[in-house]
């Protein structure tokens, strides 16, 4: 019942999380009523963003060069890593504000029951990273889950003998629920009452 271009752009937006028919619909009628410009803008912060994002080198978080502003900013503190799951993490952990450590990304979390090994989430560049450093703290900043124990177990077992103390961010955050769904002050309070791995 469409033209295949408004078509085509409905199921575009379908492919996105959460978006739905009717909402594929509206944002698509939107952009066709929008200006040139702005619809131009749009469509070339997209095709720039898939083409000059990638990982960065150091921390595997998000860049558009080949280490990010985070690992390249020597006012940050040198002795504190922190360890999230992934790139969307540093930035929450960023807009609150109050840790200015390293971070390091892991590719997800271990899960046997998935298949999901330690080899297949990076932990081999997370402890190279940390012998090839002077870390005194490794704070893991992962979805309280039994994927997030499992993983917060290993890297502690990893890493002892290295001298370097191991945290968890703090409950407060509920078991299963995704970091990126926390309010900033519940997330706050959870990274300032981390507790050493027993």
């Amino acid at each position: 019942m469409y033209p295949n271009s408004l078509k085509n752009l409905i199921e575009s937006f379908k492919i996105l999380p959460g978006i739905g028919e009717k909402t594929a619909e509206r944002l698509a009628f939107f952009l066709i009523n929008e200006d040139e410009e702005k619809t131009s803008f749009f469509a070339d912060s997209i095709l720039q963003a898939k083409k000059n994002i990638r990982k960065c080198n150091v921390c595997n978080g998000l860049t558009d060069n080949d280490i990010c502003d985070i690992c390249s900013d020597d006012l940050r503190n040198k002795q504190v890593l922190c360890v999230v799951e992934d790139p969307k993490s540093i930035f929450l952990f960023e807009k609150i504000g109050t840790y200015n450590g390293d971070y390091h990304v892991l590719d997800g979390l271990i899960s046997p029951l998935d298949g999901v090994d330690p080899d297949d989430i990076g932990i081999e560049k997370l402890v190279k990273r940390i012998q090839n450093s002077n870390y005194k703290e490794v704070i893991i900043a992962v979805k309280p889950s039994i994927e997030g124990e499992t993983t917060a177990l290993y890297i502690k077992k990893i890493i002892e003998g290295m001298n370097i103390k191991v945290t968890r961010i703090a409950s407060g955050i509920p078991i299963g629920t995704d970091i990126e769904y926390i309010d900033s002050m519940t997330l706050e309070r959870a990274l300032i009452d981390r507790k050493e791995i027993e």
